[in-house]
């Protein structure tokens, strides 16, 4: 983590919230015995995508250590999921780098179940030409690809234009599994929506999809709307905890139903019961991300046969 992030109130306020000193070595492991503790706490999920989160890197593939704010190994995502069973590793990987393809295909033999990208924080284009090679990759592996969309208020933005989710639609016409982190909600009235973009696109291509992760921070609570009174977007919802970020119910809950939640100090399983009081109860919903995340062995998931999620923990969302 950089200082500018180690200073900034978001971080400063989950460092209080989850007891931590600062950022060592000894942090990291308080961090990692909290979300066990917190994911043994919360029976509905069987398990959650850990993402890594990749350095800055330039167009000509180098690293820009001046521009990385939070930089997540691969190792270090792939050795937490090897010593916890709730834990299953999501890889990330710039795709300017110069090893890219190479680095996912050590993911993939690795057992990643996707690849995690922040685009308007990592400095990169998707619609770039250099992302073509990537996507090949990824729709080989059958990897899918978590990309967030929409604006971001927690890492320090390198480049807000590329939060349009259209940007995805070639690694769409390549055959890549897409979800579209936040489903391209907004934070402030005056950024760019690009919530109806992410509708077109999830009725214009089967392997579409957007993660309800973000949705429980107020400024976005107006995407429910939208997305749960439309059938054919209901049907494209992955459940994603956007941990961890604090989750706040909606106000159409009522005082009561708020004040219930509120109560629960365990954020991942708060975010839970908000998305079943929300109305999110089909077992379709819960079983989505378990359906579409690679497995280790590339085939298809089954489906449990108890209504459990997968939800996704995240620095960043």
């Amino acid at each position: 983590m950089s200082h500018r992030l180690l200073k900034s109130i978001p971080f400063r306020f989950m460092q209080w919230k989850f007891g931590l000193s600062g950022a060592d070595p000894k942090t990291d492991v308080a961090l990692e015995n909290y979300l066990v503790e917190t994911l043994d706490q919360t029976p509905e999920l069987d398990a959650v995508a850990l993402l890594a989160f990749d350095a800055v890197h330039d167009h000509d593939g180098r690293p820009d250590w001046n521009n990385t704010h939070l930089y997540v190994t691969n190792d270090y995502a792939i050795e937490l999921a090897r010593r916890h069973r709730k834990l299953l590793f999501a890889a990330s990987v710039h795709p300017y780098r110069t090893d890219a393809v190479a680095e996912i295909e050590r993911c993939v033999a690795a057992g990643a179940v996707l690849m995690k990208w922040l685009p308007i924080v990592q400095n990169f284009n998707p619609a770039d030409p250099k992302c073509i090679p990537f996507y090949e990759a990824l729709a080989h592996h059958k990897l899918p690809l978590l990309c967030h969309t929409g604006s971001e208020h927690a890492l320090p933005n390198l480049d807000k234009s590329t939060a349009d989710p259209a940007l995805l639609r070639p690694a769409l016409e390549r055959g890549v599994t897409v979800i579209m982190a936040h489903c391209g909600t907004r934070v402030w009235p005056w950024e760019t929506d690009f919530v109806p973009t992410f509708v077109r696109f999830a009725k214009e291509f089967e392997h579409c999809y957007g993660d309800t992760s973000a949705l429980d921070v107020p400024a976005r609570w107006y995407a429910y709307k939208t997305i749960l009174n439309d059938p054919e977007v209901r049907r494209k919802l992955v459940h994603g905890s956007d941990w961890p970020i604090l989750p706040v119910p909606p106000l159409r809950l009522g005082p009561r139903g708020m004040w219930r939640l509120i109560r629960d100090r365990n954020w991942i399983h708060r975010d839970v019961e908000i998305k079943r009081k929300m109305g999110l109860v089909e077992a379709e919903y819960w079983h989505r991300a378990g359906k579409i995340l690679r497995t280790a062995d590339g085939t298809d998931r089954d489906p449990v046969p108890a209504p459990h999620a997968t939800a996704r923990p995240s620095a960043a969302g």
